[in-house]
């Protein structure tokens, strides 16, 4: 028998939202932690907080984030839930509304990172915007778990951070202006 592929690790550049769309997506969390379910509120470690992340990829080089920074904070709006995967466990995240000010930065994300082996959930052309709510929600809890998730939130891009999971620390790369 052959020893599985190590699991590897995808550092990742996350666009950060203002504090009360932060907060709207905490309670979600909480709701689903609290009823029971797989909820990103199981995760207590300083570095989790709600984000999309822009690209993720084994190895990032030095980009220079100021000059991703140098936009204005624009509108993002949370929208309906959507699954990731297959199987009886799923990722359960809200969908971001595509903007023009969100592909412009995903874009610029991804020129300043020249080329790599992207997570293919990041690459473009197939990169579906989104925010996290659980990892391994199991589909039978689905129903239940929906009732947790409200409407649209309409808040704020404001900023990014670089993960690397492999420290498990996070890095401001700034705020947008």
């Amino acid at each position: 028998m052959r020893d599985p592929e190590p699991k590897r690790a995808f550092l990742s550049i996350e666009l950060l939202l203002d504090p009360s769309t932060e907060a709207a997506v905490r309670g979600e969390w909480d709701a689903l932690a609290a009823d029971g379910m797989s909820s990103l509120g199981h995760h207590t470690s300083a570095s989790n907080r709600p984000h999309v992340t822009l690209v993720a990829r084994t190895d990032l080089a030095a980009i220079d984030a100021h000059a991703l920074v140098e936009r204005p904070a624009f509108a993002v709006t949370l929208s309906a839930p959507l699954l990731f995967g297959a199987g009886e466990r799923r990722v359960l995240a809200r969908s971001i509304v595509p903007t023009a000010e969100l592909l412009d930065l995903h874009a610029d994300v991804h020129a300043a990172a020249g080329p790599g082996d992207d997570a293919p959930h990041t690459t473009p052309g197939e990169w579906t915007p989104h925010v996290t709510l659980a990892r391994r929600i199991r589909v039978d809890d689905l129903e239940r778990a929906l009732g947790h998730v409200g409407g649209e939130i309409h808040g704020r891009a404001v900023g990014l951070r670089l993960w690397d999971p492999t420290t498990t620390s996070v890095t401001d790369l700034g705020m947008f202006r």
